[in-house]
Parts: structure tokens; sequence; C-alpha cells
């Protein structure tokens, strides 16, 4: 009789797992139909969680998000407002009675309020530019925000006036800037960031920075409102300074600004203590060199005092958060390609308190997400698993493990056959250390089979990648590769002398531990070494075009968005004066034998692989000037190439779905065109 009671369920479970088996792959147009959950925002009472709810609309082809509110519970789940715009950056009132955001108008964005016991909805400002970090006054009274003030550009020559109907060329674009254009933005019309404050019942916001200077940071109050603490660089040579700042702290009343913090290297994110006698910053001092640790400092309110805290953490922190007492902070940080958080005390004793932060970095697995804490303690953050973007999990302060409290895909992943992601760790041939890596498995994967291989190198190269989820990656998976993603040395999230090891000395041993990877791989028989790809972007672009000089195991290589010319990239891309000494010793025209040395196009001659190159038409952080060397040194040489430039598109090649499509189809076109027969 049991028996015959057990047939349904084992049927039932067959049938189920017969059905598992036969799920399509994830697929290009899922791009599209994927949701995420960003910057949510718990109630002070710890009972309602409101969040920027993510897609993507196919038909403008871009990323949309509105807020949703919820109960922490998991019910009550809901659009915020009616509205069909951009809304972000949520804030509750410190009484939590109300929200503030920032939503798009036909005029640009603007500061609205949302009043939850009446559900009414009001827009509070008339901006001549966005605002940024909106932050409470602690008596709910005001709201301090910070905004770009336009300023005029330099006239060189008074021009004659032109006749009446005359069609003149457009007058010339002048700048006397160091900083003049960003990636992604384009050029930067003259002006500074400014800190305003603005009635929570409306009215015209009052500017209460002063100078030339930018003050584009967050804001903290002082818990009697009479300050506001900030971090920015208001020395004379601010300009020059640009991995400086200091925190300051400005009267809100009578705008006078005074400094707290003033050694050389960047002292930010300042916040001040519930009790109003510390004040929480993050810094390191600069030492000139590729890559250091951010650690937790403390302060007493007038600057004085100050004091590390992490200094037992040799992991940066980000993302800090007092308790309601002031005893201690909540922090977030990554390690191991994983990002965490945790909680630390007055005496620096770390607690942690979840892990696999992050979601909201769709296309490749790299850190990302935040949280938010109640004064009781309830924490809510952006919860990531390799098959799932960000969903919202809530931990009370005694629960032991997290409550995932939305499901924003269960319309689709559930219903596709993934790859399964594999962490890998293996031994540096070059000095003994361990290397950790990722791989994504075909999704009907079978163990008798070699597959070929793709190798996928992330950016940065002072970045991560983790145990995320990456439709990159999944649809590379998709596609019948193995995938492997390594962190080699130079990745963050294993200490600062991990990380430093590009010091000087970039591309180095990285290279090594890519290729001792991909041995590892090998030998433990999943891939078949004539079946060797290789991509990735931007200092992923670089190693790609490193390896192929180095070597000519690979059938093909796609360089997206690369450096290939350390001289001519350094002083063209928008950040042209970032890298002399932090990255390579001196400036270029000091140091032109390593500035060439470290460039993959001194490699050139030695490249036989099958390249395509790909990059944005409007990239301003590598330059499609870089695109465009190897591509041409690769023609002239007559190895099989071709140059993929993508329109519209800056260095986030694929900020847009289309073009993250594009990239993907590309790269998978090129690497079938060459697949062994």
């Amino acid at each position: 009789m049991r028996i015959l009671q057990l047939l349904p369920v084992l049927l039932f479970v067959s049938l189920t797992l017969q059905a598992q088996t036969h799920l399509p792959p994830f697929s290009y147009l899922d791009v599209f139909e994927l949701e995420y959950a960003s910057d949510p925002q718990i109630s002070p009472n710890g009972q309602q969680v409101v969040y920027r709810r993510m897609g993507f609309d196919i038909m403008k082809d871009r990323a949309v998000g509105q807020l949703w509110i919820m109960n922490t519970d998991g019910s009550q789940h809901q659009k915020l407002t009616a509205r069909e715009v951009s809304e972000s950056a949520p804030v509750w009132s410190p009484q939590g009675d109300r929200l503030a955001f920032v939503s798009s108008t036909d005029e640009g964005s603007e500061i609205y309020l949302y009043w939850l016991n009446t559900g009414k909805l009001a827009r509070l400002s008339q901006l001549e530019s966005s605002p940024g970090n909106l932050s409470w006054s602690p008596d709910g009274q005001w709201l301090a925000f910070n905004r770009k003030v336009a300023a005029a550009p330099p006239v060189i020559a008074k021009m004659p006036a032109k006749p009446k109907g005359a069609q003149w060329a457009d007058a010339p674009r002048i700048t006397d800037r160091l900083k003049h254009e960003a990636d992604g933005q384009g050029y930067l019309d003259p002006g500074f960031t400014h800190i305003f404050v603005l009635s929570a019942e409306g009215g015209t916001a009052r500017q209460v920075s002063s100078g030339d200077f930018n003050h584009s940071g967050s804001l903290s109050w002082s818990p009697d409102g009479a300050f506001l603490y900030f971090s920015a660089n208001r020395n004379a040579d601010w300009e020059y300074e640009f991995e400086n700042s200091e925190v300051y702290r400005l009267a809100v009343k009578t705008g006078d600004i005074q400094p707290l913090t003033s050694r050389p290297g960047p002292d930010s994110n300042p916040l001040a203590a519930p009790d109003g006698k510390t004040v929480a910053y993050l810094s390191y001092e600069d030492r000139v060199q590729a890559y250091q640790t951010t650690s937790l400092y403390l302060m007493d309110a007038d600057g004085s005092n100050p004091r590390q805290l992490s200094a037992a953490l040799d992991r940066s922190i980000e993302n800090i958060a007092w308790d309601a007492t002031s005893k201690g902070l909540y922090f977030t940080y990554d390690d191991w390609g994983d990002t965490k958080v945790a909680y630390i005390d007055r005496q620096g004793k770390i607690t942690k308190i979840a892990d696999q932060l992050g979601g909201t970095s769709i296309g490749r697995p790299y850190a990302s997400g935040s949280f938010s804490v109640s004064t009781g303690g309830t924490l809510v953050y952006t919860h990531t698993t390799p098959a799932s973007p960000a969903e919202l999990a809530i931990k009370a302060p005694t629960a032991a493990e997290p409550r995932i409290i939305t499901h924003l895909n269960a319309d689709l992943l559930p219903f596709r056959s993934l790859g399964q992601v594999e962490e890998v760790k293996y031994t540096s041939s070059f000095d003994g250390r361990t290397i950790q890596g990722w791989i994504v498995k075909p999704p009907s994967f079978d163990p008798t089979v070699k597959y070929p291989l793709l190798v996928e190198n992330h950016g940065g190269p002072i970045l991560n990648y983790g145990n995320r989820f990456s439709a990159e990656m999944q649809l590379y998976a998709a596609a019948g590769y193995l995938v492997f993603y390594p962190n080699p040395r130079g990745s963050t999230s294993y200490g600062e002398e991990f990380a430093n090891l590009l010091y000087h000395n970039y591309p180095g041993e990285d290279y090594n531990d890519v290729m001792d990877g991909v041995d590892y791989l090998l030998a433990q028989g999943l891939v078949a070494e004539s079946q060797l790809y290789v991509t990735g972007g931007s200092a992923g672009g670089i190693m790609t075009a490193w390896m192929i000089g180095k070597n000519n195991r690979f059938r093909a290589a796609v360089v997206a968005k690369p450096v290939v010319n350390w001289i001519s990239k350094t002083l063209v891309a928008d950040n042209y004066y970032g890298y002399a000494n932090y990255r390579i010793k001196g400036q270029p025209w000091e140091n032109v034998a390593d500035y060439w040395r470290f460039s993959p196009l001194s490699l050139v001659a030695n490249i036989e692989t099958p390249t395509m190159v790909m990059v944005g038409m409007d990239d301003l952080r590598t330059p499609p000037s870089e695109a465009k060397q190897l591509y041409h040194a690769l023609k002239l040489r007559k190895i099989e190439t071709v140059l993929v430039e993508i329109p519209g598109a800056g260095h986030g090649i694929a900020n847009r779905p289309s073009n993250l499509i594009t990239k993907i189809a590309h790269t998978l076109a090129w690497f079938e065109q060459h697949r062994e027969e």
C-alpha cells in the first residue's frame, strides 16, 4: 500500500526532472525580460522597504526604474506612485512618515515628496540641474542635496558681428580645465557642484556652499541640524590633486566651512554618529601606488582625535551606516569574489552579517549592490546568486539566515536551463599563490565531453568577478562553451598586497595567472586543447591582446575596448591625468621605454590569432583610436581581423540591452567562424 502511495510522488519527481532537462537555455531576448532590485531603503521602524525596481524597455532599448514599496514580511508589494517615469534615490524621513526621492520631468530631474499616511505626492523643487545625495535633516524639516551650478566658459577672442541672416560656423568650444570630458557624458559644461538646502514643504533651494570647488559627495547632518559634513577638495591646487579629498564641516545657517582632515589621499563619505560626538569616514593615505586599501576611520565631531578603526581588515570598506546607539557601524567589503555585509564595534571587532550582496551588474559578474538598516538593526540588501540578479533579502538581528522577499524573475528564470557556476582554485606557476576563478558549464553539461573553452578576462584591472549572476556568462555557456572567468593578481577582494602586484608591472604576471587557469582546466579534462578562445573588455581587452601577443594557443580572440598603446591612451582618455606614477612610473614623455614595454601593441609582431577588435564609437575611456591601432597593425601584417564599431556606445559598451546582445552575438559569431571542424 505504501509503495502504491509513493508511485504518484515518484512519477511527479521523474516528470519534473525530465522537464527541467528540456527547458530552453537562456537566450538573447531574455535579457530584456530580466528585472532586479536596486537601492533598497528600510523604514526607521523596520516595517517597510522602498526600492528601485529595474527592468528593460525593449521598445526604447534602455533600463527603466520606478520605486516600489512592500512590508518586510514580503506582503503588500506595490508600486509607490502612479507615475510611469524614472524614479530613484528614495530617502525615508527620520520619522518614517515621508519619502523624498528624485524623479524625471519634462524639464529634468526634480525632488518629490510622498506622504505615507495619505499616499499624496508633491514636487518640491524647480532646479536648473539634477539633484543628488538627498539627505534629511534630523528634525525632518529640511532636505540637503547637491547639484551643478553653471559657469561661463573662457573667452579668448572677440568675434566681429555676423551680418543679419548669415550662416556662420558654430562658435569654437574652449576649455581651460584639466577635467573637461567624461565617458558616458561627453563634454562637461563648465560649472561647479554645490550644496543646497530645501524646505520639506517646498520653496526655493538655498545654496550653502561657496567657492569654485566641486562638492559632489554624500552629505551628513549633525544630529542638532546645525552642520553638514561632506567631502571635497577645496585646496588651491585641487584640480591637480585628483586623488585627494578632505572632510569638511559646513555651518548650515552661515555657510562657514571648516576643514577637518588634511593628509594626502581621499578622505570621503563622512557620517555623523547619532549621538553627535563622532564622525566616521573612509580614507587611506595616498602612497602613489596601483591599489590601496580604504579603511574606516573615526574622529571627534570637531575633527580632532582621528583614529583608524578597521586596521585588522585587509579589505577595502564601503557603504558605512551607524547603528542607532552609536556603538558601531555596518559596512560592506569584498572577500574572495564575494561582497559581504558586516558590523564593526568601536573596539574594531568585526562580525559578518550577510554574504552574496550584489546582482545589480547584469552583464558581467562584478561587485555591486547596496543595503540599509533600520533603527532596530533589521537589514535589507540586494542579494544575488549565479542563477538570479538582485532580489531583496531581509535579515533580522536574531535571524540565522536572510529571507528573500522578492521574486522578480520568477516568471522567467525557473523556466530556463542555466549553466552551473562552480568555483575553481589553482596554484600560480610564478610564485605559488592561490588564484581563484569560476567556470560556467553548458546547461546540458556532459562530463564525458571535452568542451571548447571561452576565457573571459575582467576589466579594471583593479576589480573582481564573483559568484554572481551574469547574463553574458550564461549566454556564452548556452552557446556550448565552458566559460572561465578568473581573478588574477591585481584583482580586488584578496588584500592590498595582491591587488598592488601590478604596480609599475601591468600587464605582468597576471598573464601567467590566467594561463595557469587554462592549463588547470585542461588537466581536469574539462576542455579541448584545440578549442581555446579568449575575450575581455577594457582591462580585459588589454589582457586578451597581451595573451595573443604572448602565445598562439587560442583559435580566435575578441579584444573589446582595449588599451594597446599606453603613450597615446594616457594623454587622450577622459581620465588621462590619472595614470602616471600610479600605474607606470613618470609621464609618457619621461618614461617612453616602460610605457611602450607594457603596451600590447609592442607584441603585435607575434600575433597570429584571428582577432576581432570591438569598441564603442563614443568611448572616451579607451578611445576608438586604441582599437584602430591594433586593427590597422593586424591588417598591415595580413592577420585575419575585423573591426566592430558600435554607434552611440561609450566605454559602457553594453549599457543598452541591444548593445549587450550585439557584443555577445558578435563575439560568439567570430568564435564559431573559427571552430575546429
